[in-house]
């Protein structure tokens, strides 16, 4: 297989991989060259990974670690180096398997959960970037023999005994080796699993490469044979990249551009990027949007800058750059899309697709009395655009009114993602002392204690705008926002939404009392039971059990004034007869 970037790298690949004389091959290897310009700005990319043979779900992880790595790395911003690119991408894909084994038959043995190692090379202008995790090895070819360039992460206990020291999935978070190395024009590189490694000799691995050189899929092929043929009791993968051709020194400085400049405030009819605006969609303390039209397809698009002034705010470009990449890594019909990038980028901006339709708040102002199917059919659909963050442990983090589309259809979006938190990625998170990112009237309780927020954060966001849609008040009214301790937040008062005139279930107010819970303990543990509950009456909830002044104070203290009515008359009574 023969790839190339334009008039500069150009690269051979072979790879080969057998399940030898095990009954599954747990595996998984990779090669992805992408068209321009993300050829040009993220390079190219080959990954392999092997499961463990204690888990029967390793597999799964070995897929899914190469998938990620392998459609999320060019997902990132063009903005961001390949070493912090690929480190994102790899947090983000640990802490999704330590999740995926915790929610598992095995959740404390990861001996049997959702764990493999991983090397990868990511080969972009005169340099090869390489990761690793595990004992994977990635080799350069030096002469009769192989010159190893990852240290194995395996701990030996004795010659019969070891035990890998890191791999993905055991933990949260993951330490991940990283080497740069400069490229020369007949390199070659190889990376291999154990089983093959451990069976045949760098000298036979070398000339099979030399004796095959113009088909290096058959040289991977027949190292994998010599080492089946040599005992090999494990899986085995070999794949083999030679540098065929590298760029001139200019070109390959061009393409190291570290960062993207800001760019300026847009007006209406300037030409920026490839894009003629058409006007300002949107303006705030937190960014800048404009519709504008791609002048290479007429098509609309929606350009997002980082606002003015925020610019000398590192924590905040960092989440800014951070927000395209989430768009790119979620599918869902109910989250908005980011544009397909079919050029170079000059400027730090995300582009996404342009929505024609109102905010949650502006639909809220015009349908003041929505009827309760209205507010399920959208409550479903945000709980499926949510779904879709929480599914690539993901939290949005700053669900509101504002930022929830709906078009003319009824469809419904999710919209800007500059507060989501991705699992494993430091730089996503809100620093020790930060304001909170979201807006205090639909922020979790428990982001005012400083936590670390899950999908029940999201899922309170949410049961207070349906809460708000069918009441068009707030559970807490202004007081959750100024709850700051938990001694505070246990004395918030929920207003029951089935007072006033509105004729609410009292089993939809007892679902919406449960998602808006000020303890995210006593919320709902997934979205769907949500969801579910807002359609089929809990008998849970058919009976309230919440104090009568709470559920009803017009009829409370209606039966008050007639209970000191009665005690009233029973007093005259007595005076009366006592005369």
């Amino acid at each position: 297989m023969i790839s190339s970037m334009p008039s500069e790298l150009s690269l051979s690949v072979g790879q080969y991989s057998d399940k030898g004389r095990k009954e599954t091959n747990q595996d998984f290897h990779g090669v992805l060259i992408p068209g321009e310009p993300l050829l040009s700005m993220k390079g190219i990319a080959v990954v392999l990974t092997d499961g463990i043979s204690s888990s029967d779900v390793s597999r799964v992880a070995s897929e899914s670690a190469v998938k990620s790595f392998l459609t999320d790395y060019y997902c990132t911003s063009e903005t961001w180096s390949v070493k912090t690119s690929v480190q994102r991408v790899i947090a983000a894909t640990n802490s999704w398997l330590h999740a995926q084994t915790r929610r598992g038959r095995h959740p404390y043995d990861s001996d049997k959960g959702y764990v493999c190692t991983l090397s990868a090379i990511v080969f972009k202008s005169t340099t090869a970037h390489i990761f690793h995790i595990g004992d994977c090895r990635v080799y350069r070819v030096a002469g009769n023999t192989l010159e190893q360039l990852t240290d194995d992460h395996r701990v030996v206990i004795s010659s019969a005994e070891s035990y890998l020291g890191r791999a993905l999935g055991v933990n949260p978070r993951i330490e991940i080796d990283y080497r740069p190395v400069a490229l020369e024009a007949g390199e070659v590189f190889v990376l291999a699993t154990d089983g093959v490694y451990e069976y045949v000799s760098p000298r036979f691995i070398t000339e099979t490469i030399a004796a095959n050189a113009d088909d290096l899929d058959s040289a991977a092929r027949v190292i994998v044979q010599a080492s089946f043929d040599q005992g090999s009791p494990d899986n085995l993968t070999v794949q083999i990249v030679r540098v065929d051709q590298l760029p001139d020194a200019e070109t390959g400085e061009l393409m190291r551009v570290p960062e993207l400049p800001l760019p300026p405030l847009l007006e209406a009819r300037a030409v920026f990027d490839g894009y003629r605006i058409i006007r300002e969609i949107h303006a705030s303390s937190r960014s800048h949007i404009y519709l504008a039209t791609d002048m290479s397809t007429d098509g609309l698009v929606a350009l997002k800058i980082p606002s003015i002034d925020l610019r000398d705010d590192q924590a905040y470009l960092r989440r800014f750059m951070i927000e395209e990449w989430v768009a790119r890594r979620i599918d869902s019909p109910h989250v908005l899309k980011p544009q397909v990038q079919s050029r170079p980028r000059h400027y730090l901006y995300a582009a996404m697709e342009f929505v024609e339709g109102q905010t949650l708040t502006q639909w809220m102002i015009d349908n003041p009395r929505p009827d309760l199917e209205t507010v399920r059919k959208i409550v479903e659909q945000i709980a499926s655009g949510l779904n879709a963050f929480h599914q690539k442990e993901m939290l949005h983090q700053d669900l509101r009114p504002d930022n929830i589309m709906i078009d003319a259809t009824g469809t419904v979006r999710i919209i800007d993602f500059g507060s989501t938190r991705v699992a494993g990625v430091a730089e996503a998170l809100p620093a020790a002392g930060e304001d909170i990112l979201g807006t205090v009237q639909y922020t979790a309780p428990e982001y005012f204690l400083g936590t670390i927020g899950t999908p029940q954060a999201d899922l309170y966001s949410l049961g207070v705008i349906a809460y708000q849609m069918l009441t068009g008040e707030l559970p807490f009214g202004a007081s959750a926002a100024r709850a700051r301790t938990r001694s505070q937040q246990r004395k918030l008062k929920y207003r029951s939404a089935a007072n006033g005139d509105r004729n609410i279930p009292v089993w939809i107010d007892g679902a919406l009392r449960k998602a808006v819970h000020p303890d995210p303990a006593g919320r709902y543990d997934a979205l769907s039971a949500f969801v579910f509950d807002l359609r089929h009456p809990n008998p849970a909830y058919l009976s309230s059990s919440a104090p009568l002044l709470e559920r009803n104070p017009v009829i409370f203290w209606q039966c008050v004034s007639l209970l000191l009515a009665g005690c009233v008359a029973a007093l005259l009574l007595h005076a009366a007869f006592l005369r």
